[in-house]
């Protein structure tokens, strides 16, 4: 079965890719030479994954699904969730995006937060959304060289590493990815059997 993912993003592909059943072909936006921005103009992950994956139904009338991800922080009302991406401005610098979370958590210890993955899935006629969470802490410190956006700065709970530490074998078992990839694959399979 061909599914494609609507993402340039080569680190998210190969996370699922790693994930999802062999009988599966994923395929990114950049296999299918679509280098359209498509504009995340919502105001939730729902909303910006629904957009995305339309986008992809409507121009190529394929199955296909998009994920809009996002750290969310307690003591920042849920910040940066929807502009985790963008949250120190259209450049979308990892650096710069860190650089920004902790200055806003100036004198905040241990602040609680929560990364969360909205998946819109289209297969055949019909229109899934599900979504995967893990909750955390924020480091004051970057920490560990694997993964990449917040996973320097985020430590799951019940873990003392951050997600950067931990590496993606823990990561795909454990992360809000890895979570609605489960789901994702349970409705693959009831798909494919009906």
């Amino acid at each position: 079965m061909i599914l494609i993912f609507a993402t340039h993003n080569a680190h998210k592909v190969e996370e699922l890719t790693q994930l999802l059943p062999y009988n599966i072909n994923l395929y990114s936006l950049t296999d299918i030479e679509c280098f359209k921005e498509i504009e995340e103009t919502g105001s939730t992950l729902e909303e910006n994954a629904k957009i995305k994956a339309d986008f992809i139904r409507m121009k190529y009338g394929l199955d296909c699904f998009a994920d809009d991800s996002g750290l969310e922080i307690e003591a920042l009302d849920g910040a940066p969730g929807v502009y985790s991406a963008r949250y120190a401005g259209s450049q979308k610098n990892n650096e710069d995006n860190i650089q920004k979370v902790w200055k806003e958590l100036k004198g905040i210890k241990n602040p609680k937060a929560c990364f969360r993955s909205v998946f819109h899935v289209h297969l055949g006629n019909r229109e899934y959304q599900i979504q995967g969470r893990i909750e955390g802490t924020i480091s004051f410190e970057k920490k560990g060289t694997n993964g990449f956006g917040y996973d320097p700065i985020f430590i799951p709970e019940g873990y003392q590493n951050t997600f950067a530490e931990l590496g993606e074998e823990i990561k795909n078992k454990i992360g809000h990815r890895a979570k609605a990839t489960l789901e994702l694959i349970e409705i693959l399979n009831y798909f494919a059997a009906t």
